[in-house]
């Protein structure tokens, strides 16, 4: 079986592609929302985040407040690497079982989403990478339709590797300024090299 990793910056069409993995049956998991699960109340990982941010950052329902805590990670880069440190060991297992659970069950292709793939080393684990890309001008203008202000966008933007070095990393790029059209037609050649590789 061939493991894809799928990353790009954020708001460049991350979800857009999965879901067109996903509409050909291939299997995708996204570490966003094994980044939500590991939080979840009752986890290991919410009691470390708790000791690091005090017990304000806990709602009365016992649940991870995540605005509060994107507020002071993406405002504090120590903090943030505190976070990550916590968080990314147990997001990378989880993805590790599935993939190591899809090769049991028989499939020939399976795609992880990793924002951050080439800060975390995850590539090294993978087969290929595709990296999904836009303009500066087209990502600002999807973040700000998502409700999120210019310091919100920027601070995110900073807490990542630029797209340019991801496009020159990853194995595939994916230029979503089109229609959803050309990017599954870009998604499409992809696929078929890899099944041909």
């Amino acid at each position: 079986m061939k493991a894809i990793g799928l990353t790009g910056g954020i708001g460049m069409g991350k979800s857009a592609c999965a879901e067109l993995l996903r509409r050909r049956n291939i299997p995708v998991i996204d570490t966003d929302d094994l980044a939500r699960r590991v939080v979840e109340p009752g986890q290991p990982a919410l009691t470390k985040v708790q000791s690091i941010f005090g017990p304000e950052i806990i709602g009365y329902d016992g649940k991870l407040r995540r605005d509060e805590l994107a507020r002071r990670v993406f405002s504090d880069p120590s903090l943030r690497k505190r976070l990550e440190h916590v968080l990314h060991p147990c997001i990378r297992e989880l993805w590790r079982a599935q993939i190591r659970a899809w090769q049991e069950e028989g499939h020939r292709l399976a795609v992880v989403v990793i924002p951050l793939l080439f800060e975390t080393h995850a590539d090294q684990e993978l087969d290929a990478t595709i990296c999904v890309a836009c303009s500066a001008a087209s990502q600002q203008a999807r973040l700000l339709a998502r409700g999120w202000d210019t310091p919100q966008i920027q601070q995110r933007i900073e807490a990542q590797l630029p797209v340019e070095k991801k496009m020159a990393a990853a194995t595939f790029v994916i230029w979503t300024e089109g229609s959803l059209d050309v990017h599954a037609a870009q998604l499409d050649r992809i696929l078929s090299r890899l099944a041909q590789a």
